[in-house]
């Protein structure tokens, strides 16, 4: 009989995380220091007024244990691309265009090889963006940072702030049911989920691969198709907003689509349903690995762990759907619905021949 493998079972207690997010709440007294006005809650983020109509939004993002991939493929070029979008596809979601791009890395010793190649992915990743990188800084803290490549053991933090104005805020308010959900393709694993697959899939954490491997269902060794960069969405996403009201989005990362409950705490009575998926093979190799070494990772735990395919989801009104699915298109996005928002207050999964809720 195997044994259920879980995200926490990989190292990310999942319900500490939510516990301590808890504290949170003190940062609450801070608020009053706007200068400007009221700092306004929005599903994912809060953002603060800088004059009478226009707010900012701010936000700082990693790429967590992504950064030992970088390191087991001695390949350092691309991960600057994933701390970039981790961050702007954040800044979206409120509906704010990224003005700038600031960067902070930890290094074990700031190897200038090195130095180039993180600096070539952040640079890719802004132009992607089309957003200026306007600081940033390196910091030698040996004692602190090690991983798992002698000499190059670094951790990579990015920051993106974003303006928008008053009206075209996207609140999360007025989603009802029968309003269509937009998804946006994943480029694969992204940045989120990391821990588990690695430790599934790379013997270097105890799983089956080397990473040279080409597994039967890949195109390529399982390190690079690990380490594939995190999709940008800023310019699609953008481009929607300026084609209809755009009711509340969700950049599919960490928690999957256990994310999408924020969403009712801004229009109460409303569940979702999905019922289009078309994974990567990557994922569906994490299960099917997983099996091989006496696990099983469910269905319920691999879309509350990963994005299964789809990157950045937006939620229109039913009449907008055709206008904003065009504007996607145009940006060359290749959207697709990929459910429905109900009256269920439940998050339930059509995957396959299986049908099941997220708790």
């Amino acid at each position: 009989m195997t044994k259920h493998y879980t995200y926490t079972d990989a190292g990310v207690d999942r319900e500490q995380r939510h516990e301590s997010k808890k504290a949170l709440k003190n940062l609450q007294d801070t608020y009053r220091f706007s200068r400007y006005g009221p700092v306004m809650h929005l599903p994912y983020s809060n953002i603060f007024p800088f004059s009478q109509d226009n707010y900012l939004d701010l936000t700082i993002e990693g790429v967590g244990t992504k950064v030992l991939l970088a390191q087991l493929a001695g390949k350092y070029d691309t991960i600057g691309i994933d701390a970039v979008a981790m961050a702007v596809n954040d800044v979206i979601r409120s509906g704010a265009t990224p003005l700038a791009i600031s960067d902070n890395i930890h290094a074990q010793a700031s190897d200038p090889r090195l130095v180039k190649d993180w600096l070539e992915g952040i640079t890719q990743g802004a132009k992607e963006s089309e957003c200026p990188i306007v600081s940033g800084e390196i910091g030698d803290v040996a004692e602190i940072i090690k991983g798992i490549a002698e000499g190059a053991g670094f951790d990579m933090i990015v920051a993106a702030i974003g303006q928008v104005t008053k009206h075209k805020i996207i609140t999360g308010n007025g989603v009802q049911p029968g309003d269509p959900i937009i998804g946006l393709p994943s480029s694969g694993l992204h940045s989120n989920g990391i821990t588990l697959a690695r430790k599934i899939l790379l013997k270097q954490w105890g799983g089956k691969y080397e990473p040279q491997e080409t597994p039967d269902t890949l195109d390529r060794e399982i390190i690079y198709e690990m380490l594939k960069p995190t999709r940008i969405y800023v310019k699609p996403v953008l481009k929607a907003a300026e084609a209809a009201r755009i009711k509340a989005t969700v950049h599919v990362t960490g928690d999957g689509y256990l994310k999408f409950n924020n969403i009712k705490n801004f229009s109460p009575g409303i569940g979702f349903e999905f019922n289009n998926f078309k994974p990567q093979p990557i994922f569906n190799l994490i299960q099917k690995t997983a099996l091989e070494l006496g696990f099983t990772i469910t269905d319920e735990e691999m879309f509350k762990t990963f994005n299964m395919g789809w990157g950045f989801a937006i939620i229109v009104d039913k009449t907008d759907k055709e206008e904003i699915i065009n504007a996607l298109e145009k940006a060359d996005a290749n959207p697709q619905q990929i459910g429905t928002v109900t009256d269920t207050q439940e998050i339930v999964i059509t995957h396959g021949n299986k049908r099941f809720h997220l708790k």
